[in-house]
């Protein structure tokens, strides 16, 4: 469902490594356009920093859409981009976690609403991750030690 979101790209295995060449020359090099008749223009600074992220995220091989910030999104694209299920999401709307407009009898959600959900969300899952590790130190039951137990028999 996400590849229905507006201008969605992502690179065939055949691009792979030329997109990851193209990657490690923008770490080295400021970019220009040149035209067909020889003018060369350079990119302003705002294009550079966004062709440098959607090069990273293709090298990497994320499916990459283009979202105008403003954009609404139907109740099934919202889901999918939380990760969660349309029912859950309903719910999130209806107590009020979400703002959404309704059009006709459909709910639409402001894309940057539901980034700021999103990030409201890990943040709180994140922290709620740093206590329960902390107690679990404070109980004994986990080790800095671990980690590093976990990393040398972990194969690389």
């Amino acid at each position: 469902m996400l590849n229905d979101l507006p201008d969605s790209v992502f690179a065939p295995e055949p691009d792979t490594l030329p997109i990851q060449r193209l990657e490690a020359m923008l770490e080295k090099a400021y970019p220009k356009l040149v035209g067909l008749d020889g003018e060369e223009i350079m990119l302003p600074d705002s294009i550079y920093q966004a062709l440098r992220q959607v090069i990273h995220m293709m090298a990497s091989g994320q499916v990459i859409s283009l979202v105008p910030y403003n954009l609404h999104l139907s109740t099934i694209q919202a889901s999918d981009l939380l990760n969660v299920s349309r029912p859950y999401l309903y719910k999130l709307l209806d107590q009020g976690d979400i703002p959404y407009i309704k059009v006709g009898t459909h709910r639409r959600v402001q894309f940057q609403d539901l980034m700021q959900y999103k990030k409201q969300r890990d943040a709180q899952r994140h922290q709620a991750l740093s206590e329960l590790t902390e107690l679990s130190q404070e109980l004994g039951f986990y080790t800095p030690e671990d980690d590093r137990l976990t990393e040398a028999i972990s194969p690389a």
